[in-house]
Order: structure tokens, then sequence, then C-alpha cells
């Protein structure tokens, strides 16, 4: 499937200052960049830079003296996806795990599973298959968290969110995250651009290690699993976010797009569909 993506940020600077970026389409074996088109107006010095072990394409940009700054990125990208029989996906111990997955079931900053093991053992131990302990716990976020925008800032974390019972995407991904490595289910944030997002903007949701495979997840439903491009992966927001600033920099302006290629024909997938099959956007699982 091919999609259009864009973003399109302007940001006011009060003194020089730096940012890093991350809102580049990744390159990686399920999805590949067709097209591709970055400007800053003014110019001012950027460097790409990768992280390692990481397909991430950060952005470093230095202000400098100006004032005003106009940030367009545009891409085509061909994204592919496999789906898998959940009945068919068996439970993994940690001694059996490859390796790559096991620094995503520590705890991280927003994603504190060392404080929910209690609760996530409560509510979702007794579920034997592993893909729908993750299916449950995405229900039970759906279910008890209220999608409320603006409700939480920049230092809100999964307690908080499974506290206050409130969030937006990112909240409701790093609670999800959260409780799966509360139940050694290792778990990773995803950032990406979202077809049929309403409103458009960012999307976060996130992925589980279940039966050797990185599944994709989203507890709001407000995206369609099979409609998403994928900008960041980490262990959760601090290692995906779309700008991270030194300095004094205020976002005025962001806008964001995503639509199909020319030609294409989408079917989004349901969740009748999703309870019987999980979807992967990596196919190069495990990593």
């Amino acid at each position: 499937m091919i999609f259009l993506c864009s973003a399109t940020l302007e940001y006011a600077v009060k003194f020089p200052s730096t940012l890093i970026l991350n809102l580049h389409a990744q390159r990686n074996a399920s999805q590949t960049i067709l097209e591709e088109q970055f400007t800053i107006d003014p110019h001012v010095r950027v460097e790409e830079f990768h992280l390692r072990g990481s397909d991430n394409r950060f952005l470093r940009l230095e202000t400098g003296r100006r004032k005003r700054l106009t940030i367009q990125y545009q891409a085509k990208v061909e994204c592919d996806y496999q789906l898998l029989a959940a009945g068919k996906i068996d439970d993994e111990t940690v001694a059996e795990m490859d390796r790559n997955a096991i620094p995503f079931l520590f705890p991280s900053r927003y994603c504190q599973s060392d404080r929910l093991g209690r609760l996530a053992w409560d509510l979702f131990g007794k579920i034997a298959n592993p893909y729908e302990r993750v299916v449950a716990i995405v229900d039970w976020i759906h279910d008890n968290v209220e999608y409320v925008r603006g409700s939480t800032n920049s230092e809100t974390s999964a307690y908080d969110t499974v506290t206050q019972r409130a969030g937006v995407c990112r909240d409701f991904a790093h609670l999800g995250i959260a409780l799966c490595r509360a139940l050694n289910i290792p778990a990773r944030y995803f950032s990406g651009y979202a077809y049929q997002l309403d409103p458009p903007d960012f999307h976060a949701c996130f992925e589980a290690y279940v039966g050797g495979r990185w599944m994709i997840f989203d507890a709001t439903r407000l995206a369609h699993l099979n409609g998403l491009v994928r900008i960041g992966t980490g262990r959760d927001a601090a290692e995906a976010a779309v700008a991270s600033i030194f300095g004094s920099v205020r976002c005025e302006r962001m806008v964001v797009d995503c639509q199909l290629g020319p030609g294409q024909k989408y079917a989004p997938l349901g969740r009748k569909q999703l309870a019987r099959k999980g979807i992967s956007l990596d196919a190069a699982s495990p990593r």
C-alpha cells in the first residue's frame, strides 16, 4: 500500500536553540521511501543521524539567529504488513526470547511497569494466549481511560494515566506498554502517520513482542492498523518524540496529513478480523 505523508511545522525562536526532529518516515524491510522532500525556510544548519540499533531518522537543527522557522516534509511511502493467526501464537518465556527484545521488558521513564505489576496480573494474568492477553489490555484501556485532548502534558506517565483515567494517544500507548512489560511481554512505542486519522495528526500506538514477532496495537481505536506509516520506535516517547527542544522554541502551527497514493484501493481491518489475526508492520522481526 502506498501512502502520501506530509508535515508542516512552524516555530517561533526566542534565542539560538537546537531541535532534534524525528518526522521522517523510516526506511526498513517493511517500508520503502519512493519519493521524499524536506525543506527549511529560512535555511539553517541541519544534520541527519541514526542511533546505533535504531532505524529512526533524526535531524539535528541549529536555529542560529533565526526568529521563525517553517519546516516541511513530504514523502511517498510503500508500506507492507503481515497478518498472523492469533490462535497459533505460542507463549514465550524470557529464557526463550530473542535477546534483542529483552531491553523492551524493562521499566522506562514513561512506562513504570514495576509499579503496575499487581494491577496487570490481577486483570490479565489468567489469560493464557499471549496475543489474547495484549488484546485484553488494549480493550481494558479503551474502556477505562477517556480520550481527552489537552488533558496531559510531556511529563505524564503510564502510572499517571491509570490513576487519572484520561489521556491522548501517547498516554494510551505508554499504558499499554507498561501493562505488557509487567506481564513479561516486551513492548515498544510507535509513532507514525495514520491514514484517515480524525483530526489529522502524528499518532502514537505500541507494538508487543508475542510469538517471536512485533505486532501493532492501538488502544485509542482511532487509527487503522494497516494504515500506518512508521516514523519512530523506542522504549517510550522519550526515544521517539517528533520534536525535542533544547533552548527556547515554540511551535505555533502544525499540519499533518496522510493520504492514499494514486490508484490505491484500501480496506481497513476491522475489530472482528483483528480478534483472530494479529498484524505485524515489521517484516524483519525479531529485532
